[in-house]
């Protein structure tokens, strides 16, 4: 049977409107989150120049739909491998609370799941192609109900990024997400590079240096995040796009799966508005690449993924970057191959 995936039309309603029709149309859902539910809503704030994140204001809609039902909520992100504001739990948090997650304003609690330093990994074992254990925060071995809400973006790596990024990688502790991102490493092409220094500076992982006037990665210390290639305005950072691309794609869909066979009880949703080529950890407030299109919920994480994608993309395939990523739609294949969920589904518009 072909899972549900729900939908509401943005341009139609508010996004408050929107959100509000959506939580009213998929009550059986929710009606699995009991009194006394301890709920984790996972998402992201994004880095601190990011716009397009979803607003506290949003979430809180949520947090009062579970309060209602005598749930605890609470509202939780992980630490990132890269330089930033969200590299360590302290400057996680006041981001945060600068871009208005405070438990005042959210009506829960906001917190890191995996510690001040990033450090609280747990070791799960799992039996896929690439990854035979997942690293963790131990709430994920915890934790039994879980919402996901994603905002969906572009990305330079997985080409799309939406419900299974922000699970395998968002709920992923950093040991787990360098896992996920070892197999691909960017190189730099001397020709156009002018030595700006602008990759040198962004480089999370301080992999990248001067050598002979033009920019070098040192392939040892890089984890091949791809911020460099986003970053640089000659072209003179390119990754190899062959098999690499694809076994990261699947081991991201490896991470997810075994995340999400621990966790009881799931919802996911989707938000598709202010939709830009980079992912909200890199993009400041980018042009959107589509008109907002409204947002999707599902109990089926790769359904879901698909469904969303499929109303996104149907004049063009706008995460592709001009046909050269495609490894979004590998991903797809495999989520389903090793039960991630179905490619197949209904779609109901509310």
């Amino acid at each position: 049977m072909k899972p549900d995936i729900y939908f509401s039309r943005l341009q139609e309603k508010s996004r408050s409107e929107c959100f509000r029709t959506i939580l009213n149309n998929t009550e059986a859902y929710f009606s699995q989150f009991k009194k006394g539910s301890i709920v984790g809503i996972k998402m992201t704030v994004g880095d601190k120049k990011n716009t397009g994140y979803i607003k506290p204001e949003l979430v809180k809609i949520l947090v009062e739909n579970l309060k209602r039902r005598g749930a605890k909520p609470f509202v939780f992100d992980t630490n990132v491998i890269y330089k930033g504001q969200r590299q360590n739990a302290v400057d996680h948090l006041n981001l945060a609370y600068q871009k208005g997650f405070t438990p005042d304003k959210l009506g829960c609690p906001y917190i890191i799941a995996d510690g001040v330093f990033g450090t609280d990994s747990k070791v799960i074992k799992v039996d896929f192609k690439h990854i035979k254990e997942i690293r963790v925060p131990s709430l994920v071995t915890v934790l039994e109900d879980l919402i996901v809400l994603s905002h969906i973006t572009g990305h330079i790596m997985s080409g799309y990024a939406a419900s299974i990024k922000n699970v395998g990688m968002g709920m992923a502790s950093r040991a787990g997400k360098q896992i996920q991102h070892s197999s691909m490493k960017p190189v730099i092409d001397t020709a156009p590079c002018t030595l700006c220094g602008c990759c040198i500076e962004t480089c999370p992982m301080s992999a990248i240096s001067e050598l002979s006037g033009k920019a070098f990665i040192n392939s040892k210390i890089c984890v091949g995040c791809g911020e460099c290639i986003a970053c640089c305005k000659f072209g003179a950072i390119s990754i190899h796009w062959h098999e690499d691309e694809n076994i990261f794609a699947e081991r991201m869909a490896e991470y997810a799966c075994g995340i999400l066979s621990h966790i009881k009880r799931k919802v996911f949703m989707n938000f598709a508005y202010d939709i830009t080529e980079e992912c909200d950890c890199i993009s400041g407030n980018d042009p959107k690449i589509t008109e907002d299109t409204g947002i999707f919920a599902s109990m089926d994480i790769l359904a879901l993924d698909k469904a969303s994608f499929d109303m996104i993309t149907k004049e063009a395939d706008i995460f592709s970057r001009d046909g050269k990523i495609k490894v979004h739609q590998h991903q797809f294949k495999y989520a389903k191959k090793i039960g991630l969920g179905n490619v197949d589904y209904k779609l109901v518009e509310v």
